[in-house]
């Protein structure tokens, strides 16, 4: 199975990119974010890879980072998520989005996807929302966690989050419970909020 592959841009298509790596070109398909990222062709270019085996061919899917074909992966665990589907979310919203969208419950979000209607989108968070996305720094590639209580972790990068929801873990409230609450906080206070209007807002969603 091929995870990696490193070589230069040879061509484009609507929804994939031709890798010669050397000399053999690899049709590897991408979603579009993925593919407005990569460099122009002739120059290098590195993907994390994944690799789906049929009986009748074999696919490459490349992505920016592994945290992105981790969620490739997550996304077609929900029933009625294929590749394609998975693509077309990842096209429309980053790995801070996808975390974001998932932890507050935004069924919207997943439903500006080209193939995912309003019943697809609400299977998506509903099926997604206890299996705790790591968030990273606001702009770090997002990887799946795979602790013990499979909570959702905050790098250092973003302590002020990690803070809020410490605090209302402390106060009793379960670590995912915690962090969809502060999720939504931040998405209708802003990501520059302070810690103590994360909380009180987090309060109020809990409440």
């Amino acid at each position: 199975m091929i995870g990696k592959l490193k070589g230069v841009i040879d061509s484009q298509g609507e929804d994939f990119v031709i890798l010669d790596v050397h000399g053999v070109g690899y049709i590897v398909h991408c979603s579009a974010r993925t593919l407005q990222g990569l460099p122009p062709t002739g120059e290098a270019a590195a993907l994390a890879i994944e690799t789906q085996v049929r009986e009748d061919s074999i696919r490459l899917f490349g992505f920016a980072s592994e945290g992105e074909r981790d969620w490739f992966r997550l996304l077609q665990s929900v029933q009625g998520v294929g590749a394609k589907v998975a693509l077309a979310v990842q096209s429309v919203l980053a790995p801070g989005e996808l975390a974001m969208a998932i932890a507050s419950q935004d069924k919207a979000a997943f439903a500006r996807a080209p193939g995912v209607g309003p019943k697809l989108a609400a299977r998506i968070v509903a099926e997604l929302k206890d299996k705790a996305p790591v968030f990273g720094a606001a702009d770090a590639p997002l990887s799946l966690a795979r602790g013990a209580d499979q909570g959702v972790v905050f790098s250092a990068g973003q302590g002020t989050i990690a803070d809020a929801i410490s605090v209302l873990v402390n106060l009793g409230y379960g670590r995912s419970q915690a962090a969809m609450a502060i999720a939504a906080s931040i998405k209708a206070l802003g990501e520059d909020a302070p810690a103590a209007d994360l909380i009180k807002r987090g309060l109020k969603e809990l409440g």
